[in-house]
């Protein structure tokens, strides 16, 4: 039975993708307990869901998000260490809900994603991005700081940019965004849902089970070093893959690419 939400709004963008819309325009889809939760609910279900097949995540109206709504953050400046310990670890349950989903999830951006909103984009496998939109990671400006968030920042652009951005809170644009790997892809807005439709496009043509494994698999080695890669890491590697050879989608890929038609996984895709 599909979830009521009152802060998203999730609909079919189209066979096989869904699409989850943060829906507080008013405040720019700031998100609050609230959302929070409803976050963390709309993926765990879209990720268990095998008719979905990729997840889209927007905002409605001129902005992606705002990041944190400021009278949750007031309201935690006010409240204990226990009840702050609580809320946070909700938030930081969220953030890693998205980014371990097992479905490709892409990053729609278009106006301001602020704190929050950045940590978002980040947790998404791919983000496209009007090429008017804006990015700050704005939690010093508050006396706070961009800690739940950091882990997926960090990812996203590397160490050093990521403290530039999180000590500065600096704004910076759609093609800077792009060059520092917070985004992969920059369009005019009027473009922005014919980017997104090609990245959808190219997520659906593969396998989903392999797209599964493959989020498993990097998931497990981005926090490898960097340098000879070793024993235990060969071994992962050598074992997924003996594993994933010998599956039926494997069987089904290689076969429909010798017969010259579409795999199965892509009928009325």
């Amino acid at each position: 039975m599909p979830i009521a939400f009152s802060t998203l709004e999730v609909s079919t963008r189209r066979a096989g993708v869904a699409q989850v819309t943060m829906a507080r325009p008013a405040v720019f889809n700031a998100f609050d307990e609230a959302m929070v939760a409803e976050l963390d609910a709309a993926f765990e279900s879209l990720g268990a869901d095998d008719t979905v097949r990729v997840i889209v995540l927007a905002g409605a109206g001129p902005h992606f998000s705002a990041g944190a709504d400021l009278q949750w953050m007031q309201r935690a400046s006010r409240a204990s260490l226990a009840w702050n310990v609580d809320d946070a670890r909700r938030f930081a349950s969220m953030m890693a809900r998205v980014q371990q989903c097992p479905k490709p999830t892409v990053a729609r951006l278009q106006g301001a994603a602020l704190g929050g909103g950045v940590g978002l984009a980040c947790a998404c496998d791919i983000a496209v991005a009007a090429d008017t939109a804006s990015f700050a990671v704005s939690e010093s400006r508050f006396g706070i700081l961009p800690s739940v968030i950091a882990p997926y920042l960090i990812n996203a652009v590397g160490a050093r940019q990521a403290q530039r951005l999180a000590l500065t809170a600096v704004r910076i644009g759609a093609d800077e965004a792009r060059q520092i790997g917070l985004v992969h892809t920059v369009s005019p807005l009027d473009q922005l849902d014919v980017v997104l439709d090609q990245a959808v496009d190219a997520l659906i043509a593969a396998g989903p089970q392999a797209q599964r494994e493959l989020k498993q698999l990097f998931g497990r080695l981005s926090g490898c070093p960097a340098g000879p890669v070793s024993p235990e890491v060969r071994e992962l590697c050598a074992q997924t893959i003996a594993r994933v050879r010998g599956s039926d989608e494997a069987r089904e890929g290689f076969a429909a690419f010798l017969e010259k038609r579409p795999a199965a996984w892509r009928a009325g895709s």
